[in-house]
């Protein structure tokens, strides 16, 4: 082998050389859950363990402070809770309540529908949703419930009046910011396929921006939810009956403190419910299932 010959091979480095480890005892790679990984794994059992601390919780604390009218312990909210519900008195003031909040939350999402259709339509139409958003979107819906009272009288026209501007502006603002996000890779298909007017919203649009529209139908029913249980708290759901903010307001006026957290539990059970049942099946088979959402 000559000189020039010995140059060209490349010089062995030993620090990279690296030998083949025997795989075999590097153990078992994958295991079989214990028990109570498993258990953990389930989200529905993490949060009920949150909740049994926070009963824990006020148990002992009410427990301690011994004061039933101020605050009355765990048990004693759970047996109203129970009393008021076998007696039926509390399963018609919920249904009160979410019977207004239907009729006031399907207005107010039609009422979004015709001004966000409108808005993405015509340069005006952008204008007016964009004025009148800024304008009534701060404003609570509870401050116009003197003027609802004034307007529409004692009773459901009054309540269903601020239900919808509890739910209109946040599902309005919330449906055009999604609009306005959409690619224009999307809007050129659309062109491209002839779709105009109302096909082009309910085929590009809609789904494109679908998750915005699920945050401000989300939005809205919160405000609706805390804006009626606040004006039942001044009145009745209508005629001679009333929601669980009258429940509520009724049994403060009697000191019987534990129905008065019987409610509020009542409320909370009811906003859980249609986070939980309603929302979150509709985010599972549109916006997780088409991989827009985590």
């Amino acid at each position: 082998m000559s000189a020039r010959e010995g140059l060209l091979e490349p010089p062995i480095r030993e620090e990279f050389e690296r030998e083949i480890l025997d795989a075999s005892n590097i153990g078992e790679i994958e295991r079989p859950l214990s028990l109570w990984e498993r258990i953990t794994n389930i989200t529905l059992v993490r949060r009920l363990f949150i909740l049994a601390i926070i009963a824990a919780a006020w148990q002992l604390y009410a427990s301690w402070v011994n004061n039933p009218l101020m605050l009355p312990t765990f048990t004693d909210m759970v047996e109203a809770f129970v009393d008021s519900t076998m007696r039926g008195e509390m399963l018609a003031y919920a249904w009160g309540s979410v019977r207004v909040l239907l009729q006031g939350y399907v207005a107010g999402v039609l009422i979004a529908a015709v001004l966000t259709g409108f808005a993405v339509s015509t340069r005006i139409g952008n204008d007016f949703l964009s004025t009148v958003t800024a304008m009534f979107n701060p404003l609570p819906a509870i401050a116009l419930l003197p003027l609802a009272l004034l307007w529409f009288g004692l009773g459901t026209p009054s309540l269903i009046f601020v239900l919808i501007h509890a739910v209109l502006w946040p599902l309005a603002l919330n449906t055009h910011s999604g609009f306005m996000a959409v690619s224009e890779t999307l809007r050129m298909v659309g062109n491209n396929a002839g779709l105009t007017g109302i096909r082009y919203v309910a085929f590009i649009l809609i789904p494109a921006a679908f998750p915005a529209i699920l945050t401000g139908l989300k939005i809205g029913w919160a405000f609706a939810w805390r804006t009626l249980i606040a004006a039942e708290l001044v009145f009745g759901a209508g005629g001679g009956g009333g929601g669980l903010g009258w429940f509520i307001f009724q049994s403060r006026n009697e000191l019987l403190t534990a129905y008065v957290f019987a409610g509020l539990t009542a409320v909370i059970v009811i906003g859980l419910l249609v986070e939980s049942v309603i929302f979150r099946t509709i985010e599972a088979r549109t916006v997780r299932k088409w991989g827009m959402q985590r």
